[in-house]
């Protein structure tokens, strides 16, 4: 078979065995719909919750948490940075017990435990209250994210998965406009039964999420394999889908090798430290985002409303976005110019006096910044080959990204507060102008990669490297010369 059969037949993209039958059938689009509709609704809800009640603490500094609690200065920062610290330590072991207990269970279970945390952070009296329960917080959403993420591999293939992906994390700037409007409205409930109003923020915001979370036992979708609302025939298709495109369709030992392998792998390191550039800006916009407008002037009732237009236009961007990254088949262009959006937004909010420009500031910010990451987010899982490797990939990106969240939180601190948080803006530029150097590394080293193949497989198409059997293709993995990177 020539090369640019083999390029036809698929395996050239993936790395795998050629096959030439056409899985984007009628037929398969009707599969993905079905997919889609047991997939996404319920998923993207789950972590429209999580993000809502982790950001939610926004909302209730501007009601007066600090101030209740007694939290000085910039302790409440460090009760930011224990939630991602938190975070951090139990991502991997929770995805590990994903893979024990099963998603259909695991991950309604974890909305369930988050849930009741999240209430008990309405119930806190102190500071080392807070600091406890901002923990224990961390310590059960951890395992929300990746484990979705994994499970949008053993449903897509991996050109299908990265708007998914995009769908599944404007979540997050839904949270941000719908934890406005009902931190507005619960804020109201300040004195019923004795409690404060940001008090009420977390019980109620809590409540929903419980209530979500039992429903979740028999919404949340198991593995592609043992799907009971998908036909024998239709579990046959999607698996034959996956093993044609990607890895996710066999079962890979663990070995150390494949390790070893994504520590070695400058790529896997770049997508890392591109998250890192990006969450840094993420979290700190998010959780400070209603006291930067209280700052520009408005009262607090008017700050929590506020919140909802600029993470809307997130949400829209988003999904505008990913349908033009789809469209046009690339990633790199819309993450840096979406860094470009969000470095414009800081550059308003530092230059200009008026509060209506600042505001304007604002929502390029957050469009922006959900951009960025909602796209960047699935990159490795388009890229890494090799279901162990992989799982490393990921769990790296969103290891050290989570430290950039640390950083992000830390510097945004009351003594900035002065100059309307000028400093810390300046520093959120720097994070996106690195960014912005890692994706265009990342774009320029895939897209040379993938001429240089393209150039050795024309020149000798019968190369030693490229006619090899499936166990060796797959032990190379993204290294395979027939393997193509998505830029």
């Amino acid at each position: 078979m020539s090369y640019e059969q083999e390029k036809k037949a698929g395996s050239v993209d993936s790395g795998l065995s050629p096959n030439p039958e056409n899985y984007d059938t009628p037929e398969d689009k009707k599969l993905l719909r079905k997919v889609d509709l047991h997939l996404l609704p319920i998923l993207t809800l789950l972590y429209l919750l999580s993000f809502l009640d982790r950001s939610n603490i926004g909302n209730a500094k501007i009601d007066g948490l600090a101030t209740d609690l007694k939290v000085p200065g910039s302790n409440y920062n460090i009760a930011l940075a224990i939630y991602f610290v938190s975070y951090v330590t139990f991502e991997v072991p929770s995805n590990v017990s994903l893979k024990r207990f099963d998603p259909q269970y695991w991950l309604p279970f974890l909305t369930l435990t988050w849930g009741i945390v999240s209430i008990c952070q309405g119930l806190v009296n102190n500071q080392g209250g807070l600091f406890g329960i901002r923990f224990l917080l961390g310590m059960t959403e951890a395992g929300l994210f990746p484990g979705v993420i994994y499970i949008f591999s053993v449903y897509y293939r991996r050109h299908e998965r990265h708007w998914r992906v995009a769908v599944f994390f404007g979540g997050a700037a839904l949270a941000g406009a719908f934890g406005g409007i009902l931190a507005y409205a619960i804020g109201k409930m300040d004195g019923v039964g004795g409690r404060k109003g940001w008090e009420w923020i977390f019980i109620l915001e809590g409540l929903l999420t419980v209530a979500v979370s039992i429903a979740a036992f028999w919404l949340v979708p198991t593995w592609s394999y043992k799907a009971k609302w998908l036909t024998e025939p239709e579990r046959a298709r999607l698996l034959a889908r996956l093993a044609a495109d990607s890895d996710a369709g066999h079962h890979e030992k663990f070995e150390w090798f494949f390790v070893r392998q994504a520590f070695g792998d400058h790529l896997v390191w770049a997508y890392a430290f591109l998250f890192h550039g990006f969450a840094f800006v993420l979290y700190s916009l998010s959780l400070f985002l209603p006291t930067i407008i209280a700052g520009l002037g408005f009262q607090t009732w008017k700050a929590q409303l506020m919140t909802v237009p600029p993470n809307s236009l997130a949400a829209f961007s988003i999904w505008g976005t990913v349908y033009l990254s789809s469209k046009y088949n690339v990633r790199a262009p819309f993450i840096i110019g979406a860094a470009f959006v969000a470095i414009i937004g800081y550059i308003v909010l530092i230059t200009t006096k008026h509060s209506g420009a600042q505001y304007a500031g604002v929502h390029l910010a957050a469009a922006g910044i959900y951009t960025g990451n909602a796209l960047l987010l699935s990159w490795p899982g388009e890229n890494v080959s090799g279901q162990t490797k992989r799982a490393v990939a990921v769990a790296m990106q969103i290891t050290i990204g989570d430290i950039g969240a640390i950083a992000g939180v830390l510097i945004y601190r009351p003594q900035f507060s002065g100059h309307k948080y000028r400093k810390p803006h300046i520093i959120a530029i720097g994070y996106l102008c690195f960014a912005i150097v890692v994706a265009t590394y990342l774009w320029t080293w895939m897209s040379r990669e993938n001429r240089r193949r393209d150039a050795v497989l024309e020149k000798d198409e019968k190369a030693s490297e490229f006619e090899v059997d499936d166990n060796v293709r797959r032990r190379l993995g993204d290294r395979y010369i027939g393997y193509r990177y998505q830029v």
